[in-house]
């Protein structure tokens, strides 16, 4: 029998784990040949606590056979341990009105001890990834907190932006979703990110012979994917959650796929202009389960160009904010 792996998860009774606990129980993020052991991680408050316990109960009552064993606690020492994947959920949300440099001081010093933490006790082949915002910023401060763990093993995650482009541009070009391809995120994940709508194809033309209305594709389009996540606050009152907890399904899923090339935030060294010691997002491909390359030399025009200059200078000055919580 397949031996389990132990998934660690930060935040698993906030309304994006409560999402996301069940697909990952039912073999929707790893196969439905792996075995899996849940160590969630709450904060150490009654109340948080008593609803994991409920969270626990309901994954209980589904009977999900690959689920082998839930560990809950509030002690990240116990839930990281062994973990071979780390799933950094858990933040503060960003609420109305709220700045990015507001985030990133409120949730930077738990990533510095997430970072610690998972360096010291995880398992040997321990990838993690970041969900919480500013997740890029989040990667790199608890990549720079790690000894034992290089840092290709910290990813965040801007599959959400990747997935909210592909819909976009199916809808306005009248196609189905899967007639998207070769839709990549470059740099931050926040209104400056860039959808790379001049590589993308639909029906395996390009975008942009396809969808020929140049300005909504330079304006209205990047301004939704990038504003998207605004706009479901104004809505709903929270943050994304279900959206978010699907990013993260398939962003781990195409992560342990060979051969599945996609967008996700890693080290950029460099590539495409970006400074060599942020997180950036970028189009990669799987190579091994957790390896992955960064594709290089895309062609990009001048528009990207600027794009790509706004976005890094954004995660350049979110790096200056916390330069001294980095190790």
């Amino acid at each position: 029998m397949t031996p389990p792996i132990r998934i660690a998860i930060t935040g698993p009774a906030g309304q994006i784990g409560y999402a996301l606990l069940f697909r990952i129980a039912s073999g929707q993020m790893f196969g439905q040949d792996q075995p899996i052991i849940l160590q969630l991680i709450e904060i150490p408050t009654e109340k948080a606590m008593k609803t994991l316990e409920g969270v626990a109960m309901e994954l209980d009552d589904c009977a999900f056979p690959l689920l082998q064993q839930m560990i809950l606690t509030s002690d990240p020492a116990v839930g990281f341990k062994d973990a071979n994947w780390c799933c950094l959920v858990g933040a503060k949300p960003r609420g109305p009105g709220m700045e990015r440099a507001d985030l990133l001081k409120d949730n930077g010093k738990i990533f510095v001890e997430q970072g610690k933490l998972i360096d010291c006790v995880a398992a040997a082949d321990a990838r993690v990834v970041v969900v919480g915002n500013p997740a890029n910023t989040n990667a790199m401060i608890a990549a720079s907190q790690a000894k034992r763990l290089t840092p290709d093993r910290f990813t965040a995650m801007v599959r959400l932006d990747e997935n909210r482009a592909k819909t976009q541009l199916a809808k306005k070009a009248n196609a189905p979703l899967t007639a998207v391809s070769d839709l990549y995120i470059f740099g931050n994940h926040s209104p400056t990110m860039f959808p790379a709508f001049h590589l993308a194809k639909i029906h395996g033309k390009p975008a942009p012979d396809v969808i020929t209305d140049t300005q909504w594709l330079r304006g209205p389009f990047c301004d939704t994917v990038g504003k998207r996540g605004t706009a479901i606050i104004a809505a709903r009152g929270a943050s994304s959650a279900a959206s978010a907890a699907n990013a993260l399904v398939d962003h781990i899923r195409d992560l342990i796929t060979p051969g599945k090339i996609h967008s996700i935030a890693v080290k950029s060294n460099g590539e495409y202009n970006f400074d060599p010691d942020v997180w950036a997002g970028l189009p990669v491909q799987t190579t091994t389960t957790g390896n992955y390359e960064i594709l290089k030399n895309l062609p990009m025009d001048d528009f990207a160009h600027q794009k790509i200059t706004a976005t890094n200078a954004e995660l350049i000055a979110e790096r200056d904010i916390v330069k001294s919580m980095l190790a």
